[in-house]
């Protein structure tokens, strides 16, 4: 434990000198939103190890009023996809696609598992991640499910910082609807995200 406590410290101390998180202009978000017409949504993504079954990442879709995409220390950077601190714009079902086709290859799976909220909650949930702010590393898991905590039906969620664990929760909620995507292309998400720009 004290192992994992100075693994933590060390992680916090460290984000004090990372780069700036960056922040679309209102200009650049408002010509890429995209307005959410079906029911409102919320998605967990899990992205797992193919080979370890173990968690790599996690991230959030948000079906509000706009469709957004909060991806706390993620590294997806594509073309017509702004981001403010962690949170993704213009999440169309297409752009979701792309995102899930980049972080699904040969060594990942991405599991989609999506239940359907009130408009409220989902309001609330595109508020929290606007505020957020950015996320350290390693801390994916942990902002979002705090985040889900936050919001009314979602707050029995427990604490945690692994994906997997996360994932096996969230997929006991009642009417969750679950997809696993698998690809079999380039290991690696830089060579996926380089081509998609």
């Amino acid at each position: 434990m004290r192992v994992f406590g100075l693994l933590l410290a060390a992680s916090v101390a460290l984000t004090g000198c990372a780069a700036p998180s960056p922040f679309a202009s209102d200009e650049t978000v408002a010509a890429v939103s995209f307005r959410n017409e079906g029911p409102s949504t919320l998605t967990l993504l899990t992205m797992l190890n193919n080979r370890t079954d173990a968690g790599a990442h996690t991230s959030l879709v948000i079906g509000a009023s706009e469709r957004i995409l909060f991806d706390p220390a993620g590294s997806f950077k594509a073309a017509g996809v702004p981001e403010r601190n962690d949170v993704l714009f213009g999440i169309s079902p297409r752009t979701e696609q792309i995102y899930i086709s980049a972080h699904a290859r040969s060594t990942h799976r991405v599991v989609a598992q999506t239940i359907q909220v009130t408009p409220q909650q989902a309001e609330l949930a595109y508020r929290l991640a606007l505020a957020n702010g950015p996320v350290p590393g390693a801390f994916c898991t942990s902002a979002t499910v705090a985040l889900l905590r936050q919001i009314p039906g979602f707050e029995g969620l427990g604490s945690t910082f692994y994906p997997a664990n996360l994932m096996a929760e969230f997929g006991q909620l009642p009417g969750v609807e679950t997809v696993v995507h698998r690809e079999n292309d380039d290991p690696s998400l830089e060579a996926a995200l380089a081509q998609l720009n």
